[in-house]
């Protein structure tokens, strides 16, 4: 079925007071695809610096991801895109830029919903500026949407986007062609080197005498500056470089932290202008506080340009979201600390966990911290070696809470390693940062493997995985540099070559080097 091509439509916002307190009359359009408002979930569709409304359809920008039989499905959802105020595309003009920031544009757009009659949207969905945004809106109404899917984009301005942004103002103020020249500097930041090594190989237009990245840079300069208004241009940079959730307080972040809201980070591995690094740190911020958050990442030579570019990543990405019921939406992660390990109830109920949802027929991988206060008492009984202190007493208080009565369970492999490294630092009186990765890493290694045995002995095909067959790392041991790429690698084969009805137990927090070290 052909997608239905939707006209614009307007709202009157008539005193709108920005943050900085300027007060003006604005006019939202925007266009909705698929299914009638108010009969389908809603997913809000945010686009980014330079583009509209027209997500789906012949000349719609995101048309492989959004459409009829598309990954964000045209028969199943309704698609709502509002341009950014002050665009162009509707013929409306903000030429004040500097009295607007992100967060203005977030509340416009909860206001347009409010009119709409919009209290519940299925998803907001954005890439660059338009993932910023998402995470604007997202923070002024945490309960307004389930799913928060932030593309290539974070929740502020980092200082490295910051000085692009500042950068791209001065060809916008001062330059004789500003669209022209701003576009050529912005795609420098949107590829990057090897892209354009990979694309263009120092070759040349022999038409036009110059080198065909030269060529490229003019070309994309030019097509710009015949669609996108200099007033829109110096609007847009302005709203990227003024993300900041955080503007009024940390607040907005821990309420996120709290929400309901599922939060999808999507990264880009090459990304120069929200850099994958900023990505997983905003994922370990809110995973601290929240399971509801996942981050994938696309791998691409392209930079940030991938999320428009990269339709197989980006669909396998999210896919899970929004056709739940397809097998990749089966994968969830479950980790398990050790205080919830510890004997007797907390070990009880997360077998009972773990079984009743394989029972309910999810798909689940499960990482398994050490048990209770292993680590300390690994850590204790390492100290007490290299210091010639007998360690006995405390060497078989570890051995018989992590036996935990289950003669059944064969540890004597693990114990009989164990017994060997203390008495090795016993001897020479110290001990390396090598050496004590090793013996640490026994508490999550005997873990693993006492849950497994349990979980087998209720029937669940519990299947051990080695997290240093998966994680690697360089040769610092006690803090080794994850190498992301072998990493990825493997674990995508491990997965891959899991049977269906069998859930792998992993080992979290340790990894090897190349040379199989842990």
């Amino acid at each position: 079925m052909k997608d239905t091509v939707t006209s614009l439509e307007h709202i009157k916002i008539p005193r709108f007071t920005t943050y900085t307190g300027k007060e003006q009359e604005i006019q939202l359009s925007y266009q909705v695809f698929g299914k009638a408002l108010h009969t389908a979930p809603i997913v809000l569709v945010n686009h980014a610096l330079t583009g509209n409304s027209n997500v789906t359809g012949e000349s719609g920008w995101w048309t492989e991801l959004v459409g009829s039989g598309k990954c964000i499905d045209t028969e199943r959802y309704t698609i709502l895109s509002f341009n950014i105020p002050g665009n162009g595309y509707d013929g409306f003009v903000i030429d004040n830029y500097k009295d607007f920031i992100a967060r203005d544009i977030a509340r416009i757009f909860i206001l347009g919903l409010e009119h709409l009659g919009i209290k519940e949207l299925y998803a907001i969905i954005g890439g660059s500026l338009g993932g910023g945004l998402a995470w604007e809106i997202a923070a002024l109404k945490p309960g307004l949407t389930n799913h928060l899917i932030p593309v290539a984009s974070d929740w502020k301005s980092t200082d490295w986007l910051i000085a692009n942004c500042q950068i791209q103002e001065q060809f916008l103020v001062n330059s004789k062609q500003p669209v022209h020249d701003a576009r050529m500097h912005a795609m420098l930041c949107y590829r990057t080197p090897e892209s354009f090594k990979q694309r263009f190989k120092r070759s040349t237009n022999e038409e036009l005498q110059v080198f065909n990245v030269e060529s490229w840079l003019t070309h994309h300069g030019k097509k710009l500056q015949e669609r996108f208004q200099l007033s829109a241009y110096k609007l847009t940079n302005q709203l990227l470089k003024t993300i900041d959730i955080t503007r009024e307080g940390a607040e907005a972040f821990e309420e996120l932290q709290k929400s309901n809201t599922h939060i999808h980070i999507i990264g880009v591995d090459s990304d120069l202008f929200f850099t994958a690094n900023e990505n997983r740190d905003t994922y370990r911020q809110l995973a601290r506080a929240n399971s509801n958050v996942t981050y994938g990442e696309v791998r691409s030579v392209h930079g940030h340009d991938a999320f428009l570019m990269e339709f197989e990543q980006m669909e396998n990405l999210l896919r899970p979201v929004f056709d739940p019921d397809s097998q990749e939406s089966r994968w969830k992660i479950l980790k398990f600390g050790g205080h919830s390990l510890s004997n007797g109830n907390g070990l009880n109920r997360v077998l009972d966990i773990i079984t009743d949802k394989v029972t309910a027929g999810e798909r689940i991988a499960v990482v398994l911290s050490a048990r209770e206060k292993a680590t300390d008492q690994l850590e204790k009984l390492l100290d007490l070696a290299a210091s010639g202190i007998t360690y006995q007493k405390e060497w078989e208080q570890f051995r018989t809470y992590q036996q935990y009565g289950q003669s059944e369970v064969d540890l004597s492999a693990e114990f009989a390693e164990l017994s060997r490294l203390l008495e090795g630092v016993a001897l020479l009186g110290d001990y390396s940062a090598r050496i004590k990765d090793q013996v640490l890493a026994h508490g999550e290694l005997i873990s693993v493997k006492m849950i497994s045995s349990l979980l087998n002995s209720r029937g669940v095909n519990a299947l051990m995985l080695d997290s240093r067959k998966l994680i690697i790392t360089d040769d610092t041991f006690g803090n080794g540099k994850l190498i992301e790429g072998l990493s990825r690698d493997n674990t995508e084969k491990a997965f891959e070559a899991l049977p269906d009805d069998h859930v792998p137990l992993i080992t979290g927090f340790i990894a090897a080097t190349e040379a199989g070290e842990t």
